[in-house]
């Protein structure tokens, strides 16, 4: 039976922070905060697998109050979803991703993005998909105070 999950996750601009998506360093003057290394991209991607499987979200799989995850690569973090996806009897067969952000530009950074997050999920690149847009300066996006990213993912759950 396939199962589809669906993951939505905004975080902040701030100075003196690196910005890293889907585990990609991106070159830019401030990077996101976060409690991790506030990979948008990541979270919402782990967030889709997770309810594909309807196991909640990481924010309790990886609590924010939880000082181990300070600072946390979210690709270590989305090597254990997708560990917990395989214990639980589930394959993931594909999953689509959209970072919105006005700045930087993400286009040359994409392929990267595509590749870590296929090894940290442990499937094929081509099974990875990552668009970025901007929002006409609309929004908190367009006024380059975050980014969001949204995500779905397709698993098979063995049966």
């Amino acid at each position: 039976m396939l199962r589809i999950g669906h993951g939505f996750d905004v975080h902040a601009f701030a100075e003196g922070r690196r910005l890293v998506l889907g585990g990609v360093d991106v070159p830019c003057e401030r990077g996101l905060a976060g409690h991790s290394d506030a990979d948008v991209l990541a979270h919402a991607l782990m967030d889709a697998v997770l309810g594909a499987m309807r196991a909640g979200d990481i924010g309790g799989l990886f609590p924010d109050t939880d000082p181990a995850y300070e600072g946390a690569d979210s690709l270590v973090l989305m090597r254990r979803v997708a560990e917990l996806a395989r214990e639980r009897g589930y394959r993931i067969l594909d999953v689509d991703c959209t970072v919105a952000a006005q700045a930087p530009k993400l286009a040359p950074h994409r392929d990267q993005m595509r590749a870590n997050m296929a090894a940290a999920l442990g499937v094929p690149v081509d099974a990875v998909g990552v668009k970025a847009t901007t929002t006409e300066r609309l929004g908190f996006v367009g006024r380059e105070e975050g980014i969001a990213a949204w995500a779905v993912a397709l698993l098979d759950d063995g049966r």
